[in-house]
């Protein structure tokens, strides 16, 4: 216990202070959003790794589709490093970069304002960020606190209010360098963890030949009949493991925590490297997250789901480390955490003051107010997103993959396809735009509150989100052709950054 205490105890101090470090080079709102569009490869590319693997990843998706689909669940790994890392930079990092740049973009809802010269559509998107980004706030406390009371036996709810605290201090000083140098911290340990992780959870089964074997031999008749099924290839569901595939990989292409971090890099050079190291980190952190997961069947003696749920598969295989290594799991959980939480309160407090505040009630509100109000909605965000996570965890109301499955359906189902578009297609229409924002928000809403009026395919809010991204994919373009195009000179003028 003193062990595991001291790594904590060092983690919390690195990380508060590089808060204070990074506090000396914001000097402007451009600074504390987005690091003064200075941030280079390595920062970026971990930045972008941390923000995507929480341990929503790590407790929550690992625990549950490694339980469903076993040793195939390595898939939504893999999908995640080549389409939600690979693909993304390559598709969006350049041109993110240079037409935000050329709009002076600091936000999502504030592209779309600019691209398609619509407020009321940066006031629409800015209230989706708020909103939706809530429920995936809420679900990262959950999986970290479940393993600090596996851990250190402290009640759930201290747990959530350290977390929020710690978080909130580096944020609210250091802004987004704060934020990017301690993703490359945290995210250097998640790389060393999850290793260590992997090989002692396989040494304990008696290596990987072994752990397999055991594996093929667990029978699930609820599940399956084929024999080993949960050691085979594509697993027991292929059609349900595609949805889930899809819906974490394409869907980072869509989430403002994501696309803004290509608003940051520091130029062309920096996104060639970023692209090699978001994909690495990303085919071993989250490869290695549902490897991982794929074998929690072997602990089903210990697991009891009908009570406990899902989210208790991981802390329960973790709990027969040792006490060192669990010390480090902490930390590797702790630090997945609270990058991703860093990312989605600076992402929301950013979007509701530069997108609703400042240009609907104080359209005067000088630089010095804006980094005011962003730091009291950081701690607003912190604060509100804790209380839920309190309250969902003692009524039990869904599993931390439905929270992020409707939470990330919703934004990725609204701003993916006509942020992509926007980016490469001048035909793009504010109608589409529009479509594209009300489908995916309401169907994701739709979902959550008439779930069972679904087809059965897509009662699921993992399948649901990623029809949502589908179908606005399929609808935008389609919608441009027969709506008002905008003024051919406005958007002349927007793509001729692409010249330069």
């Amino acid at each position: 216990m003193i062990l595991k205490i001291f790594i904590l105890i060092i983690f919390i101090g690195v990380t508060v202070g590089v808060g204070f470090y990074a506090r000396r080079k914001n000097n402007g709102v451009t600074s504390f959003v987005l690091g003064g569009r200075t941030i280079g490869p390595w920062l970026t590319a971990f930045a972008y790794g941390t923000s995507y693997f929480s341990s929503v990843v790590f407790v929550g998706y690992a625990g549950q589709f490694g339980w469903k689909y076993g040793i195939a669940s390595t898939w939504i790994g893999i999908g995640n490093a080549i389409i939600g890392s690979l693909l993304a930079w390559a598709i969006l990092a350049k041109r993110t970069m240079v037409m935000t740049r050329k709009l002076d973009s600091a936000t999502m809802p504030d592209f779309f304002g600019k691209r398609f010269d619509s407020k009321p559509l940066q006031i629409v998107a800015s209230l989706i960020v708020f909103v939706f980004l809530i429920p995936y706030t809420a679900s990262l406390y959950n999986g970290l606190s479940r393993l600090f009371e596996m851990a250190f036996h402290i009640d759930y709810a201290v747990c959530v209010i350290v977390m929020a605290a710690l978080t909130c201090v580096y944020v609210v000083v250091g802004g987004y360098l704060a934020t990017a140098l301690n993703d490359f911290i945290q995210g250097s340990i998640m790389l060393l963890g999850i290793c260590l992780v992997i090989g002692a959870v396989l040494k304990s089964q008696g290596g990987f030949i072994s752990a397999l074997d055991s594996l093929a031999r667990i029978e699930d008749a609820s599940v399956s009949s084929t024999p080993g099924v949960f050691a085979s290839f594509f697993g027991p569901d292929p059609l349900n493991l595609l949805g889930v595939v899809i819906l974490t990989s394409l869907g980072t292409w869509g989430l403002p925590q994501m696309v803004h971090k290509f608003y940051a890099i520091k130029d062309e050079k920096a996104i060639r490297y970023g692209i090699v190291i978001s994909t690495l980190f990303a085919l071993v952190v989250a490869g290695g997250c549902y490897f991982l997961g794929g074998f929690g069947r072997m602990f089903s003696a210990q697991i009891d789901i009908a009570k406990n749920g899902y989210d208790s598969i991981i802390p329960t295989i973790l709990s027969t480390l040792p006490d060192a290594l669990i010390g480090i799991v902490i930390i590797l959980v702790l630090s997945a955490s609270m990058s991703t939480l860093s990312s989605l309160v600076l992402t929301s407090s950013s979007s509701l003051t530069l997108d609703l505040i400042k240009p609907v009630f104080v359209k005067d509100m000088n630089e010095k107010k804006q980094l005011l109000v962003m730091r009291i909605f950081i701690v607003f965000f912190v604060v509100i997103s804790a209380v839920l996570a309190i309250i969902q965890y003692k009524s039990n109301v869904m599993f931390i993959a439905q929270l992020m499955g409707v939470s990330w359906g919703a934004l990725a189902g609204a701003f993916l396809a006509p942020f992509m578009y926007g980016l490469y297609m001048k035909r793009t229409t504010r109608a589409a735009c529009w479509f594209s924002f009300c489908f995916g928000s309401l169907f994701m809403i739709a979902n959550m509150l008439f779930r069972s009026s679904f087809p059965v395919l897509l009662q699921s809010p993992i399948n649901a989100g990623a029809c949502a991204m589908l179908v606005g994919i399929i609808a935008v373009p389609i919608i441009s052709l027969f709506t008002p195009k905008m003024k051919k000179d406005k958007v002349e003028e927007i793509f001729s950054c692409y010249n330069d």
